[in-house]
Order: C-alpha cells, then sequence, then structure tokens
C-alpha cells in the first residue's frame, strides 16, 4: 500500500510538470516567434534579418527587391567554404537559395549596422 502512494504522488507530480512543461515549451517556440538559432546558418542568417538592408552599386536594378532579399534572409543556406568570415570590418557571406525554380547565389557583406547585398548570379 506505501509503494502505490507514493507512486501515485509521483505520477501526479510528473502530470503537473509536464503540463507546465508544454505550456512553456508553446509559449517559446510559436506563437511568440521565438527562434532558437543553435546552428551556424541560422545564426547567420538571424543576424543579418535584425540590421538594416542597403544595396550595393553594381547590384543589378532588377535584383533591388527587398522581398527577394529577404526570402534568401529567411530561407536561404549560407556556404561557409565560398564565404570571407575573417575580413574586417564587414564579413562576406555568400547564401544560396531556389527562387522561381532557378538556384541563386547572394552575396552580402555584413557590417555592424546594417548589410550591404553586393551581387546575385545564378548557380548552374
Amino acid at each position: 500500500m506505501e509503494f502505490l502512494k507514493r507512486l501515485g504522488w509521483y505520477l501526479v507530480g510528473l502530470s503537473i510538470g509536464l503540463v507546465f512543461l508544454v505550456f512553456f515549451l508553446k509559449k517559446k517556440s510559436g506563437e511568440e516567434g521565438i527562434d532558437f538559432c543553435y546552428l551556424p546558418n541560422c545564426r547567420v542568417l538571424k543576424n543579418m534579418r535584425s540590421k538594416t538592408l542597403t544595396f550595393g552599386e553594381a547590384l543589378p536594378e532588377a535584383y533591388r527587391d527587398t522581398t527577394l532579399i529577404l526570402k534568401f534572409l529567411t530561407d536561404g543556406d549560407v556556404d561557409f567554404g565560398k564565404s570571407d568570415t575573417k575580413s574586417e570590418p564587414c564579413k562576406t557571406y555568400v547564401v544560396s537559395h531556389e527562387v522561381d525554380g532557378k538556384p541563386l547565389s547572394l552575396q552580402i557583406k555584413n557590417c555592424k549596422e546594417s548589410i550591404v547585398v553586393e551581387n546575385i548570379e545564378t548557380l548552374d
């Protein structure tokens, strides 16, 4: 009888803890818009999304679209092999993403206050 009583109290406490945990994690993940960015790709893109966007002079007029750039910064993949993450004062990143069935590559300079979109190329 003593064991069943302890088991009952244990299960009551466990269920209350699980309910609090579910509400806490649900609030953190989807509804509030909080991202858990632990991987380098996600962290770099989140950092760039938080800064002001400017366009470089060499960028063609057809690609000066903030919604297109935002697609790259939300769903793109950072190619760290082609990126120059050690340069100062602005790091250069290459972000690739498929837009309208065409694979594109975006070159972005990530400075302290803003990001500068330098070039967009079509990948073969």
